[in-house]
């Protein structure tokens, strides 16, 4: 069962990384084999339930999860169906300073999974650890266009 744990710094504020990862609905504009995301059911103004298509080659599937929202420091996709055995995946934001003494954000990100599907794992047990590295460098590349402008010392 693939498991990626990385840790990122990343030179904006915390509640500016924590909105970027929180609004999955622009997932589909930026990352990697997310082909479309949507929010299904609001359930508490921290809770909503969201469906994800992710496609690769030809392969397509979609999963629907139940994020939860600690703002600033957590998010957390609980897995409720679709074809994996299991999800496990967790945001965590921790302020920090940068090396150029400037305020940032440490995030780490967690993810564990395991498909239903046999051949489906073996795909991806091939590409896991690439795919995951692209997706993360993905939302950092997002924060950078969002975000660069607004942090430079012209702004």
């Amino acid at each position: 069962m693939p498991t990626h744990r990385e840790t990122r710094l990343l030179p904006y504020s915390q509640g500016q990384v924590f909105d970027l990862v929180a609004d999955v609905e622009k997932y589909p504009e930026f990352l990697p084999w997310c082909v479309a995301c949507r929010i299904k059911a609001r359930e508490t103004p921290t809770r909503f339930t969201a469906d994800m298509a992710i496609g690769f080659k030809m392969v397509r599937e979609k999963f629907t999860s139940r994020v939860t929202i600690a703002r600033p420091d957590k998010i957390t996709v609980e897995y409720l169906d679709g074809p994996f055995k299991y999800l496990v995946n967790t945001w965590e934001f921790k302020p920090t300073t940068g090396p150029d003494g400037k305020p940032a954000t440490a995030v780490e990100f967690y993810l564990e999974f395991e498909f239903r599907s046999k051949l489906l794992q073996s795909i991806i047990g091939l590409l896991f650890e690439e795919a995951v590295r692209r997706m993360v460098a993905a939302f950092e590349t997002r924060a950078a266009v969002l975000y660069a402008s607004a942090n430079s010392p012209a702004s």
